[in-house]
């Protein structure tokens, strides 16, 4: 008689839907961290009555949420793109696309004019 409970227990390595290359993985993340960087730069500029002022702590912390970004996906896909640098430079245009559309409707929705 076979055991079929241990045909049960093997892991498979079945993929159910598409599977992604790391550097589709990152530019995904890449906008999903712009959108969290948006609400983060939405919700800190509620303090502050001055546009500029604003506008320049808005475009900070998209800046430092870019650089945690780029340190925690080169740890995480450093080994698995061919250069390095693709790391840095992949999803730069759709992270600050994202993050200014998502946090300018933020904005307007949280400190409406006047």
């Amino acid at each position: 008689m076979r055991n079929t409970y241990i045909t049960l227990l093997k892991p498979s390595r079945k993929t159910y839907g598409i599977e992604l290359k790391p550097l589709t993985l990152i530019y995904w993340s890449r906008v999903c961290f712009g959108i969290v960087a948006a609400l983060i730069s939405a919700v800190g500029n509620l303090a502050s009555p001055e546009l500029f002022k604003s506008l320049l702590q808005g475009v900070s912390m998209a800046i430092i949420v870019y650089i945690l970004s780029y340190y925690f996906l080169k740890s995480q896909f450093i080994a698995k793109v061919e250069k390095p640098s693709k790391v840095l430079w992949t999803g730069i245009g759709a992270y600050f696309l994202t993050w200014i559309v998502t946090w300018t409707l933020l904005f307007t929705m949280l400190k409406p004019p006047g």
